[in-house]
């Protein structure tokens, strides 16, 4: 019977899946509150829970302990050591995987739809009773500072670092998710412990699921996986205070292209220009071979392979970044176009054709996204956590085409005309950066 279903689980998902699915909201008896897709042409579900704070909940002291603990979830839990673990979930036929990033630690599940009771019970071992062996810890350990490793010289991290410390202070934006070498080397179980307890609560939590569930179904069976996890003890980390400084920072470093990071104020998914924003980063940057930066940064001039903007939503501040990387002898010259179309979009801004042409991309490209039950569950969750409404999929279209040109331009000039424009290069530029 696994062997059919397994079979059909990897059938291409029909057009149901590639369309604005129908959301329902569950809420359970015991007060949990889900969203829910049923999806019966498959007999399997997915679930995705996302627990507000993610590494953010570091304390100073013991900086990459979430990172290290949600890495570690998996790693046996109850009576069931690693190896244990892992061969009841693949007799299942069932997948969990756990992560951590700055605002979320998440935990994706799938299982199939005759033994999610079975699965359900081994995830709820591995979020409630987690044994952190020492054996387990040391390995995680060990490949977490491999990475930590790496990332010391990578221009790429060396510049995301550079960014985060110059903009976020002591904010715990500020510091790596895995957080140091040394503050690594100090956690022991107790400090996982505490970080189990702080980051998997309750108040912080947000559920979706999609497949062959029904909403009665969905709220015995969540009931019954998070009975017992705490509630909301631990506060979330305040607002981060942003600062973006009005300068280059130039990292020395012996590599054939610098790479560059551009950054300054974005705008959040509750603010009223968010739609007109994140067309005017489409137009400018976000738009692959279309957008103005890949125009003329790159066809036009040959000075880069790749250059792209995105508008960084956190849940604590809100960033634009540009990246690219460019040779030593050319990345001023690319750092000065760059500056230059930021610049223009804020002083002209754009054209109708490339505003219809964004709308109809962003638009026509978005039903694509849902192509998968995991993916479904995930952008319900990503919903969720922006605080969009459950009919948000519905109205996603109407909101980006009552943007106008206007109000894509008013956007610019708020983020490039007045706002400082931090920059980091990492390399060796020559002429130096400007």
């Amino acid at each position: 019977m696994i062997l059919r279903v397994l079979f059909a689980i990897l059938m291409v998902i029909g057009g149901a899946l590639n369309a604005a699915p129908n959301i329902s909201q569950v809420t359970t008896p015991g007060g949990l509150t889900a969203w829910l897709v049923e999806e019966r042409s498959l007999p399997f579900v997915s679930l995705e829970l996302r627990f507000a704070g993610g590494t953010s909940m570091d304390t100073p002291d013991k900086r990459g302990a979430v990172a290290l603990m949600s890495a570690l979830l998996e790693e046996g839990a109850g009576d069931l050591d690693g190896p244990s673990f892992a061969r009841a979930r693949d007799d299942l036929a069932a997948s969990f995987r756990f992560s951590a990033d700055r605002d979320d630690l998440s935990v994706s599940a799938k299982f199939l739809t005759e033994t999610t009771d079975q699965a359900l019970a081994l995830l709820r071992s591995a979020l409630l009773q987690p044994r952190f062996d020492q054996g387990a810890v040391e390995r995680v350990k060990a490949q977490m500072q491999s990475i930590i490793a790496a990332d010391q010289t990578d221009p790429r991290a060396m510049a995301r670092r550079a960014l985060n410390t110059a903009v976020f202070g002591d904010h715990p934006y500020g510091t790596d998710d895995n957080g140091t070498s040394d503050s690594l080397a100090g956690l022991n179980a107790q400090d996982l412990r505490a970080a189990w307890s702080r980051s998997l609560q309750r108040d912080k939590l947000v559920i979706s699921a999609v497949g062959d569930i029904s909403a009665n179904d969905l709220a015995r069976l969540l009931d019954e996986l998070l009975a017992g996890l705490p509630q909301n003890t631990a506060p979330l980390p305040p607002t981060a205070p942003v600062t973006i400084p009005d300068d280059i920072r130039t990292i020395p470093y012996d590599t054939p292209q610098s790479v560059v990071l551009m950054t300054t104020q974005g705008v959040p998914f509750s603010d009223p220009d968010f739609f007109a924003a994140y067309l005017m980063n489409h137009i400018l940057g976000g738009g692959g071979f279309e957008s103005r930066l890949m125009q003329e940064i790159r066809e036009k001039r040959g000075l880069t392979y790749g250059v792209s903007s995105y508008l960084s939503g956190r849940d604590h501040a809100d960033l634009f970044v540009a990246s690219f990387a460019s040779g030593n002898q050319t990345v001023a010259e690319a750092v000065s176009v760059a500056r230059a179309q930021m610049a223009r979009i804020a002083a002209n801004g754009v054209s109708e054709d490339e505003l219809t042409r964004a709308k109809t991309y962003l638009i026509g490209s978005y039903p694509l996204r849902f192509d998968s039950n995991a993916a479904i569950a995930r952008i319900l969750a990503d919903m969720q956590r922006q605080g969009f409404s459950i009919d948000y999929a519905q109205k996603r279209s109407d909101l980006i085409n009552a943007v106008t040109a206007a109000d894509v331009q008013r956007v610019a000039q708020r983020l490039f005309q007045d706002q400082n424009l931090f920059v980091v290069v990492v390399g060796q530029p020559d002429p130096a950066v400007h």
